[in-house]
């Protein structure tokens, strides 16, 4: 026995070499070039889609990807751009792979929004020694972010049209498991604000990014979109972003259903217009960075993959002809770069093998046609 554990181990200890030999002898993973610039084709300028490109590491998948988005007719990506990820400690800024993502989709002809959130540990309170989550930031943290937020407009001034300043900051996952707390948010879009305004006068700064919720006040998991909204112009927020980003989700409502205080739809968005016109804010447009529909057969808010494709192309309709002031749509999701192995994986346009779904060959007859 002991002859035979021996021989296992050397067998062992020589796969480790080998290994280790074989590592060493990869080629160096090779360098994909942006490409000259190209043009969106498209008949429907409003058209956007949310990417996920934040985790994807692989260059070419990038590429792929946004010139997938470029053949679909799509003229806007959202992408979310970590703070986290960028500032590991106070003052250094890694930008390279938010370079890549942005330059990759320029030269595709492709405008982007950013999402900024994501709090890196050295910039979040630390109550009695534990950690507190990636999304918990307090006025201890807001200049940080502000800092963070000049740099990143900075570097980026020209190349990166919009960006947003947190993301459903109503929901109290979102705030670090912790109350949600309009006033508290408006008081970072008062500190972020300016610091953007420094680094890039025309830089469009969005606030809001409100999850659709029924939730009332004191629900310890979330506040209804319309009054927390409410709650951040009574706090005084006016000033303080240029336009609003929302998020139009149908669950299981078709595209034209009137929108209700008490229904969760695609046009409950027309209600934080209204409360945006009562608050003297009319003329500040709205970006769509969230909506659509899912199909998948084991959730209970979804609808049938034709509804969907039927919905999603009545959604680009209804913005482009019915919402002067929305400036564009991106649906959720166009590609995410792994399997969730779940229901969120019938949100994606293009699997994670880049084959496209029927949404993604409809969207695409709609656009470009």
């Amino acid at each position: 026995m002991e002859s035979l554990l021996a021989a296992r181990h050397n067998i062992l200890r020589l796969l480790v070499v080998l290994l280790f030999l074989w590592a060493v002898e990869l080629p160096p993973q090779p360098i994909v070039a942006v490409p000259p610039p190209q043009t969106v084709h498209t008949s429907h300028p409003i058209v956007g889609v949310h990417t996920r490109l934040t985790d994807e590491v692989e260059p070419w998948k990038v590429l792929r990807t946004l010139e997938m988005v470029r053949e679909m007719g799509s003229s806007w990506i959202v992408e979310f751009f970590p703070w986290a990820y960028s500032e590991d400690y106070p003052g250094e800024y890694h930008f390279e792979h938010a370079d890549m993502v942005v330059e990759h989709a320029r030269a595709q002809g492709i405008t982007v929004i950013a999402r900024i959130g994501l709090v890196p540990y050295w910039a979040r309170p630390h109550p009695d020694g534990q950690d507190t989550t990636f999304n918990y930031i307090d006025e201890s943290g807001y200049e940080a972010m502000g800092n963070y937020v000049y740099e990143f407009v900075r570097h980026f001034k020209g190349r990166v049209h919009a960006i947003i300043i947190w993301n459903e900051p109503n929901l109290t996952f979102e705030w670090g498991f912790r109350p949600v707390d309009p006033a508290a948010y408006t008081a970072l879009l008062r500190t972020v604000y300016p610091r953007a305004k420094q680094a890039d006068p025309n830089m469009i700064v969005l606030a809001g990014a409100l999850a659709p919720t029924l939730e009332p006040e004191g629900s310890p998991t979330a506040m209804d979109d319309l009054i927390y909204l409410q709650k951040m112009y009574d706090a005084g927020a006016a000033p303080y972003f240029d336009a609003l980003s929302a998020h139009a989700y149908g669950y299981k409502a078709p595209t034209e259903e009137p929108p209700a205080p008490d229904r969760l739809n695609f046009r409950r968005v027309e209600l934080e217009r209204q409360v945006m016109v009562r608050n003297g804010d009319e003329a500040k447009p709205v970006y769509i960075t969230e909506a659509g529909w899912n199909d998948s057969p084991r959730w209970h808010a979804s609808v049938s993959p034709a509804q969907r494709i039927e919905y999603t192309i009545a959604a680009y309709q209804w913005a482009e002809e019915q919402w002067p002031w929305c400036k564009m749509l991106a649906m959720w999701a166009f590609r995410y770069p792994n399997w969730m192995h779940n229901w969120q994986d019938n949100f994606a346009f293009v699997g994670v093998d880049f084959q496209p779904r029927p949404i993604y060959l409809q969207v695409q007859q709609y656009a470009t046609r």
